[in-house]
């Protein structure tokens, strides 16, 4: 059977871009989305709904994020879904789904919503 694991957002950085470095020397950068939808709710009336997105970006283009992008800064990423397993200072297992981004693009003030 087939799969596909792609995924599209367009929203705003909630906080300024994070870079940490692996022990290799790779970037590794943290962002964090807000994507905005507005919907129109069965009474008639509009609602708007917030939907938080981690995204991991690597390399080069991680540092071209943490330098070029800040709090509040429209983008348009491209990648696709990670989960990341991990045990916990106890024992115990955690996880969390992210975005790896294969592709950053910056976006005029603006274009960021919706």
């Amino acid at each position: 059977m087939a799969s596909l694991n792609k995924v599209f957002l367009m929203g705003n950085l909630t906080r300024d871009p994070e870079v940490r470095h692996t022990p290799k020397g790779t970037a590794v950068g943290d962002l964090a989305m807000a994507i905005n939808m507005t919907y129109k709710a069965q009474d008639g009336t509009e609602k708007e709904e917030v939907c938080y997105v981690d995204v991991v970006v690597w390399g080069r283009q991680a540092e071209t994020c943490r330098d070029y992008l800040s709090k509040g800064a429209p983008v348009f990423v491209e990648g696709r879904l990670q989960l990341d397993q991990w045990e916990g200072p106890e024992g115990e297992k955690k996880s969390r789904m992210r975005v790896r981004a294969d592709r950053v693009q910056f976006l005029s003030r603006g274009g960021g919503s919706g």
